[in-house]
């Protein structure tokens, strides 16, 4: 793989600012040493101000002034704004929640993804916009959309919704004949006996929401799919279309720990995957991290939050990833939005360079002074002062041109990530606050710890070859084939808790879980724990949160002060039965280096290190300097180490 450059951009909207301050923006953009600029993406009702009446006009200039300055300019689809008119074309194309309320006009992302109107102005604003910019010189990549799923958008209680859910379900049981769906396979498969649940017809099937009490979980899990389906399916229409128009490559900017999609499906049909990298908002919202980190990450974010979907995006674009918006001062949001420590700007862009980043976009350029995001900084100030963040970005910029491009090697360590797997933990947690999202992070939390590097993988992942370990934690549905290919694979394997708890349709399998060739283990009871009931294990550390019996002939490597084992072994497969804390799992990570020969390291609190082929990375995430092996790092250090 050839190494790419790395490079810088930003995040415009030049329909905010009157046309005048175009052309001087654009200079200080390619000043500053940015290369990229996403537009668009909003303007839905300044392209299309009346149905069917299109100005281009403007959108034609702000391509050309950005262009001519020497910018490469990222547009965006439209769509995740339709404009007011939309809705009384369309009135029913709002989105509503599980109570059945709808998702009103008046901010963003106020569609079904399951409404077809929508879904055919959709197509066609993109043919327009594709057809016209699909040869421009100046648009050399697209967005598509914005941030699926944001503000809880994926899901939605439509009638659409419920339309198109019965036809979906038709194709996940098909008639024998091939003649419509096979409501009686449905039946058996979600153990529609229980409760008097059988169906007579695919018509009769309801949405699981507003049941008197829980709804059946094979049916509520078969929703998540179908509306990570549709969401796949709305995208999908998008790139199709810019393809015939365009061979520029398509991104989409993903969230952090969104999980209501599919990625890699929705991956699949474009070029790059993108994200929007918030660390301080990230921290207070959707972290998880304690009180005490808080307070010590607060200007700086969490050391492994950004790390963890770096690689995560990786996967989903094959390699080719971005940051497409990253936070460069404090942001609207979160319950509390401190300002980044100084340098912390800089830090940000350079983890994204070292997990393998061809470009860190910041948002956003000029920090707007109206609406919903006058409080969220740009890389300007509303009067076009400059804010901190731009010096930042700007010695990044002249780093840049001494470093060299993206140049990414396989890691020694995997961790599989499984979004269905999430859906199925939400849908059945069996303790308050567990998810596999929380379990995943906490297992590469602890890798990180160790001064480790490390891919995620899918769960279509069957190819292991150069992997000294692979983590599988959780993976509540493993396919069998994945579970030979894991046994078979030569690499020190750790899976569980619930791995393989369940079967497709979320019925228990028998055998019994984990039932993995080669391991004597079989989860004999499940129970989940209190917080203030974690079980200590000989040795360090506590089991917290998810707990299970084992049975077997496979040795023990964790026991509780009973005697009771939490992981056992056999060969090179380990099983975890239990939810580790901090210290068993840094002891587990530990014990599989030794005996995987990984190459692992004693960090300090709030240092990690990241790996490329030619250079290893050190980054300080402390508001003080830290000794390291590789030296004094100071307060929001970056070091650069040939390898």
């Amino acid at each position: 793989m050839t190494a790419m450059r790395r490079t810088l951009g930003v995040c415009y909207y030049p329909e905010h600012w009157p046309e005048e301050l175009w052309a001087e923006d654009a200079r200080r953009m390619a000043e500053t040493g940015l290369t990229w600029v996403r537009i668009g993406e909003f303007a839905w009702s300044r392209i299309e101000p009346e149905p069917d009446q299109l100005d281009w006009g403007w959108l034609d200039r702000a391509i050309e002034t950005l262009g001519a300055a020497g910018l490469k300019v990222v547009l965006g689809t439209p769509t995740a704004t339709p404009p007011r008119w939309m809705l009384n074309r369309h009135p029913d194309m709002l989105a509503l929640d599980s109570e059945g309320r709808p998702r009103k006009f008046g901010s963003r992302r106020h569609y079904c993804f399951s409404h077809a109107g929508y879904l055919e102005e959709c197509r066609r604003i993109v043919t327009e916009l594709a057809h016209r910019y699909g040869r421009n010189p100046y648009v050399a990549a697209w967005q598509a959309d914005n941030e699926y799923g944001c503000h809880d958008t994926v899901i939605s209680y439509s009638d659409a919704a419920r339309r198109a859910f019965r036809d979906w379900l038709r194709a996940q049981f098909p008639a024998v004949n091939g003649n419509g769906g096979d409501i009686g396979a449905l039946n058996r498969a979600w153990g529609n006996v229980f409760w008097s649940m059988d169906y007579a017809d695919f018509d009769d099937i309801d949405l699981p929401n507003l049941t008197v009490t829980e709804p059946n979980p094979a049916h509520s899990l078969a929703f998540r799919r179908f509306s990570s389906a549709q969401v796949v399916r709305f995208n999908r229409a998008q790139a199709d279309i810019i393809r015939a128009h365009s061979d520029a490559p398509i991104a989409h900017n993903y969230m952090g720990r969104v999980t209501e999609f599919d990625h890699f499906d929705l991956g699949a049909d474009l070029d790059i995957a993108s994200w929007d990298s918030y660390p301080l908002g990230f921290l207070e919202d959707r972290v998880g991290a304690s009180d005490a980190d808080q307070r010590h990450f607060a200007r700086q974010g969490d050391p492994d939050f950004q790390a963890f979907h770096h690689d995560l995006y990786r996967a989903v674009g094959r390699g080719r990833w971005w940051i497409m918006e990253q936070q460069p001062g404090p942001v609207n949001w979160a319950p509390y939005n401190p300002a980044p420590l100084p340098g912390m700007v800089r830090l940000w862009t350079w983890e994204a360079f070292a997990h393998g980043a061809e470009a860190v976009c910041y948002f956003r350029w000029r920090q707007a002074p109206f609406a919903q995001e006058q409080m969220h900084a740009g890389l300007l100030r509303p009067d076009s002062a400059e804010a901190p963040g731009l010096a930042e970005a700007r010695q990044v910029a002249g780093e840049l041109a001494d470093a060299p491009g993206v140049d990414p090697e396989q890691a020694p360590v995997a961790l599989i990530f499984d979004y269905d797997a999430d859906w199925a933990w939400k849908v059945q947690p069996h303790g308050k606050g567990l998810s596999y999202f929380s379990l995943v992070f906490d297992h590469y939390r602890a890798l990180r710890r160790a001064g480790l590097s490390v891919d995620i993988l899918p769960p279509s992942a069957r190819d292991f070859s150069g992997y000294r370990a692979v983590f599988a934690p959780g993976l509540i549905h493993m396919a069998a084939d994945l579970k030979r290919a894991l046994a078979e694979s030569g690499a020190e394997i750790v899976i569980g808790p619930r791995s393989g708890a369940r079967d497709r349709n979320f019925s228990i399998p028998v055998p019994l879980p984990p039932s993995l060739p080669g391991l004597d283990v079989t989860v004999s009871r499940v129970e989940s724990l209190r917080p203030d009931m974690p079980v200590p294990v000989e040795g360090g550390g506590t089991v917290t949160g998810y707990r299970e019996e084992l049975a077997g002939s496979a040795d023990t490597v964790f026991a509780d002060y009973s005697g009771a084992p939490v992981a056992v072994r056999q060969g090179r497969l380990t099983y975890m039965g239990g939810w580790g804390d901090a210290e068993l799992l840094d002891r587990l990570v530990v014990g599989i280096g030794l005996r995987s020969q990984l190459p692992i390291l004693q960090l300090p609190l709030g240092v990690r290190v990241r790996d490329t082929a030619i250079e290893r990375f050190w980054f300080n995430h402390n508001s003080c300097p830290v000794e390291t092996p590789a030296g004094r790092l100071p307060a929001a250090g970056v070091l650069r180490v040939p390898r």
